[in-house]
This record gives C-alpha cells, sequence and structure tokens, in this order.
C-alpha cells in the first residue's frame, strides 16, 4: 500500500546570511530559485540561529533543542553526538525512508544520527586531515565525494588544489570542470537518491551543501555574474573595532575581514558567487522533483546553519551576535492545505523549530521535551542565542524589532533598535529612553542563564568574567 503522507525535503546551507536573497531585499545577490520557492511559500525574515557556528548550530537543529539542552553552545570538535531523539530518528520511526546527503558535521564522522543512508561530504574538516587521524575518521577515506573526486581525477585531487584555506576570505574560481564542484555532487547525489527510493513510502531527503561556506571557489560563471557589479559595501558603525582589523586585516583566515578594500570586493564576489550557484542546483533538484512526479506532495524547507558577517563592521566568519553572523535564510514551500498561503511570517523564528514543524508536517508524535515551535503556528516574540568565542564570548536576545547583547567576559553591552537601524550602525545602549525596554531584554537573559554551570546569574544579575565553555558538562540531550 502506498503511503501518501507528504514528502519533505530540508534544503539546508552552511554560513548563508539571511539577507542574501532577492526576496530578502539584497541589492546584489541573485537568487531566483529560492525567491520563486519564498513568494509561493512562507517566508520568515526573522530567522535566527540560537549558536552562530557549525557544530552547535546543527546539533540544536538536529534535536529541537536550545543551545544549552544539547549542550553545544560554542565551537568544539570531537565531541560525541549521543543523542537519543533526533529529526531524522523520529521521522524514520514514523515510517519516512530518510536519507541525507552533504554536510552533516557529527561525530563520529560517519554517525547516522537517525538517517536510514547518509552520502557525506563535510567539505575540509582540519581535526580530520591530519595525519595522526585513523583512517576510518580521515576524511580522506570517510567522506564520500573526497573519495569520488578522486576516482574522476586521480589519487591525488582535492578541493584545496584551488589554493584557498576553508576559513578564509580569499576567493579564485573552480579549477575543475563544473560537475565536479561540491555543490553539484550533493545535487547529483540528491536526485540519484529519488531514482532508487522506496515509492511507498513517503521520503524525507536532507540536501545538505557546504558553499556558501569557504573556500569562495563556484565556477567562472558565478564570478562572471558579479564581477563588473558596484557592490554594496559593508555596513559601518559607531562601535567597529579599527584596531583589530588593523592588526589583523592581511591574516586570511582571520575573523576580521581583509583590510585590502580590493580583497573586500573579491571576497563579496567569491561569497556572493557560492551563493548564486547554489541556487541554481536548488533550482536543478526542483526540476528533478517535478519530473519523478513527487514534487506537488513535497514540503521543501530552507534554511542555512548560521551567517557570515563578510567585512561588516570589521567582522568576517562567525560566532559573534551581529545580524550577518545569526540572522539566516528560512522559507518553506508546499501543498497549501499543508502550510498554509503564501505569506510572510514576521514572529522570530529559530533552527529548534525545524524538527517539531517536519514532524508536524509528517503526521508525527512531537516530543514533549522539545524546546522547538512549530513553524505552522509561530508565535515566539524573542530568542536568546550565545556562543563562546574567547574575548568575545557572547549571549544575546533578539526580537522582530531589537535585539539586546552581552559580552560575557568583560561585561560589556550593546542594544540596536532593529526596526530602524536594521544594520547596526548604532550603539544605543546608554540612551535613556531605551534604559526600560533593555531592562527587559538583560531580565530575560538573565531567567535564561539561571542555574548554568558557568555561573553567569545570581538569579539577579549577569556575572561577568566566569569561563566560557564551548560543551556543557550537563547537558547531554534527552531520549524521545
Amino acid at each position: 500500500m502506498i503511503d501518501n503522507r507528504p514528502n519533505i525535503v530540508l534544503i539546508m546551507t552552511d554560513e548563508m546570511r539571511g539577507d542574501c536573497m532577492g526576496i530578502a531585499g539584497h541589492p546584489d545577490v541573485q537568487t531566483p530559485y529560492l525567491d520563486s520557492l519564498a513568494s509561493n511559500g512562507v517566508y520568515f525574515p526573522n530567522a535566527y540561529t540560537p549558536c552562530p557556528s557549525c557544530i552547535a548550530a546543527r546539533a540544536v537543529m538536529h534535536t529541537g533543542l536550545s543551545p544549552r539542552h544539547c549542550g553545544r553552545v560554542g565551537y568544539r570538535d570531537r565531541v560525541d553526538w549521543n543523542y537519543g531523539c533526533t529529526m531524522a530518528g523520529e521521522l524514520a520511526r514514523a515510517g519516512y525512508y530518510t536519507q541525507c546527503v552533504g554536510k552533516m558535521h557529527v561525530h563520529p564522522l560517519r554517525s547516522l544520527q537517525g538517517f536510514h543512508h547518509i552520502e557525506l561530504h563535510d567539505g575540509y574538516l582540519h581535526t580530520y586531515r591530519s595525519a595522526s587521524t585513523p583512517s576510518c575518521e580521515n576524511q580522506k577515506a570517510a567522506d564520500d565525494y573526497f573519495h569520488w573526486l578522486r576516482e574522476e581525477k586521480g589519487v591525488d585531487a582535492d578541493i584545496t588544489d584551488t589554493g584557498l584555506e576553508c576559513n578564509s576570505w580569499v576567493s579564485r574560481p573552480w579549477i575543475y570542470e563544473e560537475q565536479l564542484h561540491p555543490t553539484n555532487w550533493v545535487t547529483s547525489r540528491s536526485i540519484d537518491f529519488l531514482r532508487r527510493r522506496d515509492p511507498r513510502k513517503p521520503f524525507f531527503l536532507m540536501a545538505s551543501y557546504v558553499r556558501p561556506h569557504a573556500p569562495y571557489d563556484a565556477p567562472q560563471h558565478y564570478f562572471d555574474l558579479y564581477e563588473g557589479k558596484e557592490l554594496t559595501p559593508p555596513l559601518t558603525g559607531d562601535w567597529d573595532d579599527r584596531e583589530r582589523l588593523a592588526r589583523d586585516g592581511r591574516t586570511y583566515n582571520s575573523f576580521t575581514g581583509p583590510s585590502d578594500p580590493e580583497l573586500i570586493r573579491r571576497q563579496q564576489i567569491g561569497y556572493y558567487a557560492c551563493i548564486t550557484h547554489v541556487d541554481h542546483q536548488i533550482g536543478r533538484l526542483i526540476q528533478a522533483l517535478n519530473e519523478y512526479e513527487v514534487l506537488q506532495n513535497t514540503v521543501i524547507l530552507f534554511t542555512s546553519d548560521h551567517g557570515e558577517m563578510l567585512s561588516d563592521h570589521c567582522f568576517s566568519r562567525k560566532s559573534l551576535p551581529y545580524q550577518g553572523s545569526i540572522r539566516i535564510p528560512l522559507l518553506m514551500n508546499g501543498p497549501s492545505e499543508l502550510i498554509g498561503r503564501p505569506r510572510v511570517e514576521k514572529a522570530v523564528a529559530g533552527l529548534q523549530d525545524v524538527m517539531p514543524t517536519l514532524l508536524e508536517l509528517a503526521g508525527a508524535e512531537i516530543p514533549a521535551h522539545l524546546d522547538g515551535q512549530s513553524l505552522l503556528h509561530p508565535g515566539r516574540e524573542m530568542l536568546h542565542g550565545e556562543h563562546s568565542f574567547g574575548d568575545l564570548s557572547n549571549h544575546f536576545v533578539v526580537t522582530e524589532t531589537d535585539k539586546y547583547v552581552w559580552f560575557s567576559q568583560d561585561g560589556r553591552e550593546q542594544y540596536f533598535r532593529l526596526d530602524t537601524d536594521p544594520g547596526e550602525r548604532h550603539n544605543a545602549i546608554n540612551e535613556p529612553q531605551y534604559a526600560a525596554r533593555i531592562d527587559e531584554l538583560r531580565r530575560f537573559l538573565i531567567r535564561e542563564l539561571a542555574g548554568r554551570e558557568e555561573g553567569y546569574t545570581d538569579g539577579e544579575r549577569l556575572i561577568p568574567g566566569r569561563t566560557a565553555l564551548a560543551v556543557l558538562h550537563n547537558a547531554t540531550g534527552k531520549n524521545c
């Protein structure tokens, strides 16, 4: 008997800013397929990652838990994923055929996290490439894309052949044939899944792209789209750390952007080229869903794990509490009887909301312990996020209209009116007209941090200078 429940396709990018789509109003980036999905579906302009780096954000998404409850509040490699209740696992238990193609970024490297099958490409992960890494965990053996690329181009072929590094703002076009690019590979393997799936069962496919995360190495055509354009310059503000930029702006993988204006332009071109390349490959996947005659009964959810500062406010990469780092794209497209009419939903959404949303779409039970809320019934007013990050370890509370930031090591605070200052150009923390609102958001953060092992609060005030942990010791997730 054929199960007619909707198929679910979760499309995820890595390090894609929430403003980098045409439908988000970006003046430069071209995303025709994502714009089409959003304009004919449900678009969430106030979507955020609660912990802006790869591993932590994905732990939140796969478990439906806040960073505090899944235990990932910063970036640390090689910590086992021992979660007893996961998004793919619950969908599999509900009768879905589950497959992931592309990035997982879990440990151990090949951990299924509830999927029936994974075709893995995590991008370049330093800790899994060292000479001392056992072969079963070394990416050169365990990563399916790297294995395939060597079959195609020879035993020494690698994505590093471009000369680019995976956390660098340096950019240049891909040197091999376009169909050999990892972005194309994820789409090709996702389409092959449609060929070999069990047609009697609904499927959950996660197509997980590494780009636009560095290296910025899209094929030449996508660089050409932006080479001749006058690109909008990065955002600046009255609080920018220009001393840090002067110190680190010549280091290719620093957390500042480059200090050279031409290198900033090259960074933008490479990043935008990767986004449009991914967008076109998403279009290819949509066309395949249509050809296999499953598109009409498929819900597509698109998002990213976190953003990219892209030289805004003198910063690059992620981990920071600013819009370029924490705001993510989020949209749903599918049958109107499932997701409702096309619309813009302005409620604050987070990555922890993905799991309960997909479970509700599948008609599966939503575990009571989840922190996320189904996006089919949005209603969150504010969201707490955080990231341990050395002297810049931070917590933030973001709403539709404003944001409060607390740096846990030195106690600095910032306040931004996102409704009138979406670029965060002015830190209004000391303006008396906002004092009551700032205190309200600060009180919310104190409640969120109550009882934390770091000792960030005594319940009455925030306490700076406590050691910021990347992984909490007393949070290991829960069984369903």
